[in-house]
């Protein structure tokens, strides 16, 4: 029996009709684009091609171990090389271009009858601990109420956190909706059967501990107005209340600070594609529609969509509003998180690499080369951080002939360039990311980076075995660790 909730919910819906949308949810991408959807991990061509070139590469190691070993490390320097100056490349670009600003003027400029009707999709499973806090944050926002939809998406068998929102009392924004119990278990699953109910021509999606700053909503709307149509997205920036909590939430603040401050932006001046945030990605509902919406297999809907989004001929701005999250206090939970993550780009690069000449026409050559070294080097280069790491250990521990004999000169000088100049030039972007934004306070976390791409790399690890053995499961990330920043806890100066 459902139970009886505090806040409005729409009692005329038929059975039917919730059937319809839960499989609209779960099919619709796939079953219209097939070819976007990463129920299949691999597809067609890829299969073959991947179990070719490991039967090849185990074959070689075993008649040619030296030159194989040699070929090998070759390519992943060439690779390191290249992923670390295209992100020096990218942080020049958004040095020089700041998220686009909207004034509190402009924004509350706009009258209220003016006003698009807006959707707040807050999908929340087993979060009993931060539901309640949705009801303040969106009692916040200054948009008339009348024009602002907000669905809070439980799935049906999620008793306790149903039993939470019952608590917090009544709300005239707040719609509970709820999301019959169906594989995939994802959020983009939820957000797909939410959007079926969504009446607004502007979406977005909040996590229930999101705090966004009052006037965002208004901001973006100001800004679709100034953009061409062809910006289907803008994304607000994501930000961390709790950086001061621990060392890991300092590492994951300044991390943060810099993605969304300065890489994002200098991705959105080159037009190159977007991975988006997985919050406060403000979506043209036409857009949304057209393109299929969100990917129930994928673990990173937010990467895909964006990468979807330029692939269909459309882009993403990214505008100067914050939203406070919660940054993972917890290393198990933190590898946990960025584990999903990792599994999602590869996700996501394996989709998209499907019809590579397309990709390549649409995109044009230096984007397609920056969607390949972001979304597939990244996880990647994560993994093999730990050989070379271990290479560099063997080293130490008296095993030089066997470390040079692996790195010929050819070799040898671009992988201590790799070493030297780009471990350095990812502190100095951290550090001047860092000064641009007036955060001294996270110099610690800044200058002891190092410790954190160790557990990059662990993570990495266990997402590339997840996306063989389970490439769908969606690893549950905890929030509710640290305290609101009215609580006492810390956000950004």
């Amino acid at each position: 029996m459902t139970p009886q909730m505090p806040f409005p919910v729409d009692v005329g819906l038929t059975e039917e009709h919730r059937r319809f949308a839960l499989d609209r949810a779960i099919n619709g991408l796939r079953e219209e684009h097939p070819m976007q959807s990463a129920s299949r991990a691999v597809w067609g061509w890829q299969k073959p091609t991947l179990l070719t070139a490991v039967g090849v590469t185990l074959i070689s190691a075993v008649l040619f171990p030296m030159q194989t070993a040699v070929t090998l490390i070759g390519l992943c320097t060439f690779g390191y090389v290249l992923t670390m100056t295209d992100r020096l490349l990218i942080f020049r670009e958004g040095l020089a271009s700041k998220p686009i600003t909207i004034t509190d003027e402009q924004a509350r400029a706009i009258p209220d009858d003016d006003l698009p009707r807006y959707t707040i999709l807050v999908p929340a499973y087993n979060e009993p601990e931060v539901v309640g806090d949705l009801i303040g944050a969106m009692s916040a926002l200054e948009y008339p109420a009348h024009k602002l939809q907000v669905l809070l998406l439980l799935e049906e068998d999620d008793d306790v956190t149903i039993a939470a929102a019952q608590a917090c009392g009544e709300s005239d924004v707040i719609t509970i909706l709820l999301v019959p119990p169906a594989d995939p278990r994802t959020k983009p699953k939820a957000c797909n059967y939410g959007l079926c109910f969504a009446t607004g021509s502007i979406v977005t999606i909040y996590d229930a501990e999101d705090l966004p700053e009052p006037l965002q909503l208004r901001r973006v709307v100001a800004a679709f107005a100034s953009l061409p149509d062809r910006i289907a997205c803008v994304q607000a920036k994501l930000e961390y209340h709790n950086g001061h909590q621990n060392i890991l939430t300092g590492w994951f603040t300044a991390e943060y600070g810099l993605w969304f401050g300065y890489l994002l932006p200098g991705m959105m001046r080159s037009t190159s594609p977007i991975p988006l945030g997985g919050t406060s990605n403000h979506l043209r509902r036409e857009v949304l529609d057209e393109i299929g919406a969100w990917d129930p297999f994928n673990v990173t809907e937010d990467a895909d969509l964006g990468l979807r989004i330029d692939a269909s001929g459309y882009h993403t701005a990214v505008i100067d509003s914050a939203t406070q999250e919660e940054a993972n206090s917890d290393p198990i939970n933190w590898i946990r998180q960025r584990s999903r993550w990792y599994k999602g780009y590869l996700q996501t690069w394996l989709v998209h690499i499907r019809n590579p000449l397309q990709l390549y026409r649409v995109l044009g050559p230096r984007s397609f080369l920056r969607f390949n070294l972001v979304l597939a080097g990244t996880p990647i280069i994560a993994v093999l951080n730990l050989v070379f790491w271990l290479i560099t250990v063997l080293w130490f521990l008296g095993q030089p002939a066997v470390v040079g004999a692996v790195f010929p000169p050819i070799v040898y000088f671009p992988a201590l360039v790799a070493l030297v100049l780009g471990n350095a030039a990812t502190i100095y972007m951290n550090l001047i990311a860092l000064r641009e934004d007036d955060r001294s306070d996270l110099l610690v976390a800044a200058m002891t980076v190092p410790l954190f791409w160790l557990m990059m790399s662990i993570a990495a690890a266990k997402g590339v075995y997840q996306i063989i053995r389970n490439p769908s499961y969606w690893e549950k990330t905890f929030h509710g660790l640290s305290a609101k920043p009215a609580d006492g806890g810390d956000a950004p100066t």
